[in-house]
This record gives structure tokens, sequence and C-alpha cells, in this order.
């Protein structure tokens, strides 16, 4: 119970470093623009528009990694996949590998809970166009290496998106000098220098549901298989 709290404390202090950090001017001054310039269905709500921490079970053995918060999901409801259609379908196939408790991730406070699961991302700010420099890639993975280290049973990292898949590789090679070659490929797995499995899986974005790319029945079994790994 006190090694427990004392984790739990950790990623209390961990995500008032991150909320709370101001490092990379571009994407500070990005942040801010977006919550003043709301998208008319949101224009009454009040965006988050800070960086965003990770969510779920620090306990979990499974870590979900996106690139970046969305303008106008993360970044707007203060939670990473939450409140777009992105997380819509995401939520939809993790419900039904039962690795959430529900369907749905639309705000802070709708009871949502992750079984066995951390989901977090790479950049903590939404950078200009999706597209991050090497320099604020390098200044958040402090932060991602801290939740790396923090997560003491994880077995699985789930890259979604080729993007987020680079961004973990890219980790691996400044931190852990991992030389290896390796491709993204949806459902691709491959072992990581400090014995965590690395599986790739298409973004749940509606481009790639949109066009056929990845189904509701096909993302939901690659979670189901990446649960048996653990």
């Amino acid at each position: 119970m006190r090694i427990e709290k004392k984790n739990n404390l950790n990623f209390y202090n961990l995500k008032k470093k991150i909320t709370t950090c101001n490092k990379c001017s571009r994407l500070v001054k990005f942040r801010k623009k977006i919550s003043k310039e709301k998208r008319k269905q949101y224009i009454n709500e009040t965006y988050w528009g800070k960086p965003i921490t990770g969510f779920g079970d620090s306990k979990g053995k499974i870590l979900f990694v996106g690139l970046a918060p969305a303008a106008h999901g993360g970044t707007r409801t203060g939670r990473v996949f939450t409140g777009d259609k992105s997380s819509d379908f995401l939520y939809k196939c993790l419900h039904n590998a039962k690795i959430s408790n529900q369907s749905n991730s639309d705000h802070i406070e709708d009871g949502l809970k992750l079984n066995k699961a951390y989901i977090t991302t790479a950049l903590k700010c939404v950078p200009p166009g999706d597209k991050p420099l090497k320099k604020e890639l390098d200044n958040c993975f402090n932060f991602f290496n801290r939740e790396i280290i923090m997560l003491k049973n994880l077995k699985v990292i789930v890259a979604l998106g080729k993007i987020a898949f680079d961004a973990c590789m890219y980790f691996y090679k400044s931190k852990y000098n991992f030389e290896k070659k390796i491709h993204f490929g949806h459902d691709a797995t491959y072992k990581l220098p400090n014995n965590i499995i690395l599986v790739g899986c298409y973004h749940p974005s509606p481009r790639n549901v949109n066009t056929g790319r990845i189904n509701e029945k096909e993302m939901t079994n690659l979670f189901k298989k990446v649960l048996k790994l653990v």
C-alpha cells in the first residue's frame, strides 16, 4: 500500500511538471492561439490550453502512445484522445476489447477508466501542422521517459500511427542507443532493448476509418491480441 501511494504521488508530481511546462516557445504560442481561435461548435467552452498528461492505470502493463494531443480534442478537453472523432473510434475498440469501462471519451469527468493500460503522447503539446521540431521532441522525451520508468509493470507499447511509431523509435535510439532498423506496420511487433514489446497500430483517425484502412473489428482484434501478450 505504501509503494502504491508513493507511485501515485510520483505520477501526480510528474503531471504537475508537465502541465506547467513552457519550455518550447513555439508550442506555447500555438496552443494559446488554438485556445482563443475556437471551433464554432466549441465557442462557449473554455479550452484546457496547457500540455496534456498521460491518463489511465498507473499499474498498467500496456502503454498506448499517440504523437501529440489534438488541437480541438485533448487541447480543448484536457485529456489525451478525448472529445474528437479519433477518440470516438479508439474507445469503441478499447471497450470492445475490455480495456476501457466505456466506449466514449468526452471530457475529464465522464467516468472513463482504463484496465491494465495507460495512454499518453510522445509530445505533450499540439504542434503546428502536427509536425514537431526535433528539439521539441527532445524536450518532451524527458517526460515520456519518466512515464515509461514509472509504469513499473509495463510490458507492451502500442504506437497509434506511423508518426507515433517513429517518435517511439527516435526515443529509443536517443535514450537506449537502439540501432536495429524496424518498420511501421499495423500489427507489426518488435522487441525493444528494455524487453518491452512495441506494436504498430494504424491511427484511429477518420481518414483511416473512412477509407477502410482500418475498421472496428480489426482494431478490436489487435487490442485483444495485445492483452494476450501481457
